[in-house]
């Protein structure tokens, strides 16, 4: 794929990156437990991660984090999201690397290693243990959005298939 093309093809991934989180913002989900969200903006990188590999998905996701941290967060948000992202593409991608591992199991492994990241970077920054309590609720938040995204990203991957060709980028 000639280069104007790839940037486009990437720029609209950003975005749709960005209006995903965005979109998930407006969402009036209140489970008791702060940061608790679906994490929409997470489909984005799956379809990256199956279908044109890491190098594109770590990318897209750190620039979204970036953009949405300025645009909507603040400085704090970028660095407990930039934590649980590179914790969660870690994990994905060795999973994914092994081919033993559907999308949605992939999918959930991110979740749940978003959430244990953004939380070993709060008793980090907060200096306290206490944090941990929350563990077990955000690893219980990060598998049901893990299956969620998995289940979505599957089904757009599907869609996508015949558009989206590894080798043409």
């Amino acid at each position: 794929m000639k280069k104007g093309k790839r940037t486009a093809f990437y720029g609209m991934f950003l975005a749709l990156a960005l209006v995903a989180g965005y979109v998930e913002q407006l969402l009036p989900i209140n489970l008791g437990v702060p940061g608790v969200k679906l994490g929409l903006a997470n489909i984005v990188t799956m379809v990256l991660l199956y279908t044109v590999g890491i190098r594109a998905a770590a990318g897209i996701t750190a620039i979204r984090i970036l953009l949405a941290g300025i645009l909507f967060g603040t400085g704090f948000s970028i660095v407990y999201s930039a934590a649980g992202a590179v914790l969660s593409i870690l994990v994905m991608t060795a999973l994914k690397s092994t081919k033993q591992f559907s999308c949605i199991s992939v999918s959930v492994a991110g979740g749940v290693f978003h959430n244990v990241g953004q939380i070993l970077v709060a008793i980090l920054i907060l200096e306290t243990g206490a944090l941990v309590y929350y563990l077990p609720v955000l690893i219980l938040s990060g598998l049901i959005a893990g299956i969620v995204i998995g289940i979505l990203s599957g089904l757009l991957m599907r869609r996508l298939a015949p558009v989206i060709r590894a080798s043409d980028l």
